[in-house]
């Protein structure tokens, strides 16, 4: 699943292309997504010009003068540029036309990503009105984290992984973290030291950011808006390295689960 630096990789490949371009058309082959694509995309999309492409949690916004289009790529979606036209294949379910002869595709084979419009504040959409702080800005920080997790029993990986506390701390990225921080993945997130709180929060920040750099994490089907695969998996400390020798203490990695998630984690770095 694209979490939030392979969501970021892709925001910052497309803008170049799309971003100050004209919309010419909206061609939709299947609206059957998570939810179903806003009725007349094309009527509402088409002639108005993509002002910006931000990024929100895991959604890419393209504001324009009359409002904001939302995709989301759900488990399996990507987004693709083309310079010259494809046939479509099977799940190409979305082309966005632009003036220039550039084509912004949708693909989604599971059909868990969104293609929404709104004309409202998009930051007052249902969507993203209950969401946290981006994790990379400065309102993420040990007092916040702090704060928070008081009287919270669930434990700490569970709770980074709340998008209500914090956006994009996805399964691997909360794994590394934690073991990067010496955090057991089990501790109760009220048990939170403030010690552990600012060791935390430098944790995921460094780990989305290296992850960002060097274009996401390849561990099923992801690629770049080129096509590319990401290489943070090349750097991973603990996720998917049950039974292999710790890098930094060479104990074998454990595996558990948590709210039906796998947890990867190093018992000897990793206090509770």
């Amino acid at each position: 699943m694209p979490e939030l630096p392979e969501v970021e990789t892709t925001r910052s490949g497309i803008t170049p292309y799309v971003e100050n371009n004209t919309v010419e058309r909206v061609v939709i082959r299947d609206s059957r997504l998570r939810w179903p694509i806003t009725d007349n995309l094309d009527e509402k999309i088409s002639g108005q010009v993509i002002q910006s492409v931000s990024r929100r949690a895991k959604y890419l916004l393209f504001t324009t003068g009359t409002g904001t289009l939302f995709i989301h790529l759900g488990m399996s979606g990507r987004l693709r540029i083309l310079t010259v036209f494809q046939p479509p294949e099977k799940h190409d379910h979305v082309d966005i036309v632009f003036a220039d002869g550039i084509i912004l595709r949708f693909t989604d084979p599971r059909r868990f990503g969104a293609v929404l419009w709104t004309s409202e504040s998009p930051m007052q959409h249902p969507l993203l009105n209950h969401l946290g702080p981006e994790p990379l800005e400065d309102a993420f920080d040990a007092e916040y984290l702090l704060q928070r997790s008081r009287k919270r029993q669930v434990s700490i990986k569970t709770f980074i992984m709340n998008a209500e506390i914090v956006v994009g701390v996805g399964n691997i990225y909360a794994s590394e973290s934690l073991f990067l921080s010496g955090i057991h993945p089990q501790l109760k997130a009220a048990k939170l030291k403030k010690s552990q709180a600012e060791k935390l929060v430098d944790a995921v920040k460094l780990t989305l950011q290296k992850a960002i750099a060097a274009g996401g994490t390849t561990l099923r089907d992801f690629r770049d808006s080129e096509g590319k695969p990401g290489y943070f998996a090349q750097e991973l400390w603990v996720y998917a390295r049950q039974n292999m020798g710790c890098k930094q203490c060479g104990h074998p990695i454990e595996l558990i689960r948590q709210s039906q998630r796998a947890t990867y984690f190093c018992p000897q770095c990793q206090k509770r």
